[in-house]
């Protein structure tokens, strides 16, 4: 004598559905840890980048204070300003930390804005817009804010494809599932002419 498994009838419709989109996302069932990774991959080389410029700026304070050490003022305002940046502290774990990853963000936008007017400073030192080793600082800073630029727009990138897949189908079923504990991630939001990189050309 054969048994048969008996469902209700008023669970037919939605369990064949379930049953039917598990199927139908199977594929996607690994879509959310390999954007995640690949965000936070992406994340790791915007914080290279930006610790190569503060590597760069001591060298270039120095340099401007040999033949600028009177413009004191915009001087200890990119030290202070690279100080901060460089106290805090953010990983691959904390980008899902919206005020964590405001401070950061507002902490570099305040070095750029400090970096920007020392920049225009140098314009009233002709002899020091032809010191090779200004040269040379200049052409290495203006090589690592295009590196910067492009290492946000690839996060960007990264994190909006990993946010969409968390809100979308059939992402949001393996989001509110298998993967509970991953979380959207947070983005640069500055205005376009803040993200732009300070002019270093003379």
């Amino acid at each position: 004598m054969s048994h048969t498994l008996y469902v209700p009838r008023r669970t037919r419709v939605p369990l064949f559905a379930v049953l039917a989109g598990l199927l139908l996302s199977g594929c996607g069932v690994n879509n959310i840890p390999t954007y995640d990774e690949s965000a936070k991959a992406k994340w790791s080389d915007v914080q290279n980048q930006y610790q190569r410029r503060a590597d760069l700026i001591p060298n270039l304070v120095e340099t401007v204070k040999g033949y600028a050490a009177q413009e004191r003022e915009v001087l200890t305002q990119v030290t202070e300003a690279r100080a901060k940046a460089s106290q805090i502290k953010i990983d691959a774990s904390t980008v899902t930390d919206p005020a964590k990853f405001k401070e950061f963000q507002d902490a570099q936008n305040a070095l750029t804005g400090a970096l920007g007017r020392l920049l225009v400073t140098v314009e009233r030192y002709p002899d020091l817009k032809s010191n090779q080793n200004f040269l040379a600082l200049q052409s290495q800073l203006e090589g690592t804010e295009n590196r910067i630029s492009v290492a946000r727009r690839d996060y960007i990138d990264s994190v909006r494809a990993y946010n969409t897949e968390l809100k979308t189908f059939p992402g949001m079923i393996w989001a509110s599932t298998l993967y509970r504990s991953y979380k959207p991630m947070e983005t640069f939001t500055v205005a376009e002419d803040v993200t732009k990189p300070p002019t270093v050309k003379f």
